[in-house]
């Protein structure tokens, strides 16, 4: 009995949660490809969703600066009040042994959302314009994929709300500008990560770096 053929590469799927690969069907636009396995979604192509995704992203970029800016809280008790801003808080630390922390804090809440932003509209720009991927643009939509558990502006504004709560009795709490434009782009950031569709940006940097 002859042995199977070997499938090609380019026909396997393989999850990235818990590694099942799957031959491939490329579903229509705007159907999904989930794995039977954990049913981790796969491939999600969407029409124009390239524009979108960009559009989201330099949204998301212009949140993040403002957002560091503006005052983010007042809070009044015992007839003194105070406002802080995002920046004012991530760098609250900055003295002392815990410079660290600050750093650390900074990162996960400003900086590391914002380079995943600026490295998506980098990689996708030249794709949407049908033009050669910008110069390292695998290695960008990597390093981006590899920012995502670390971006944690959504668990910043969770610890917030949290606080919020606990001091609403303590204190008169007043949300600055910042805070809406934050919660705007916590939202905006999760509705990138769920337009964004991996398997299609890398099959668009492979064929037109092929």
């Amino acid at each position: 009995m002859d042995p199977m053929p070997p499938i090609p590469r380019d026909d396997l799927i393989v999850c990235t949660h818990c590694d099942a690969v799957f031959t491939l069907e490329r579903p229509a636009a705007g159907q999904r490809a989930k794995c039977a396995r954990c049913g981790t979604v796969l491939i999600t192509p969407r029409r124009k969703a390239g524009l979108q995704i960009i559009a989201v992203s330099v949204a998301i970029t212009i949140l993040i600066i403002a957002a560091t800016i503006f005052p983010f809280l007042s809070i009044s008790a015992a007839g003194t009040s105070n406002s802080v801003s995002i920046l004012d808080a991530a760098l609250a630390f900055s003295d002392g042994p815990l410079v660290a922390l600050t750093l650390a804090t900074a990162a996960l809440i400003i900086f590391v959302p914002l380079a995943r932003v600026l490295l998506t509209i980098y990689v996708l720009v030249p794709i949407v314009l049908d033009r050669p991927p910008a110069r390292g643009s695998t290695q960008a939509f990597r390093l981006s994929e590899a920012l995502r558990p670390w971006s944690m502006a959504e668990i910043f504004a969770l610890g917030c709300a949290v606080a919020l709560i606990k001091i609403s009795d303590l204190a008169d709490v007043a949300f600055g500008p910042a805070f809406w434009m934050f919660s705007t782009l916590v939202v905006l950031v999760v509705v990138q990560d769920n337009f964004l569709c991996r398997w299609s940006v890398w099959k668009s940097l492979d064929k037109t770096q092929a």
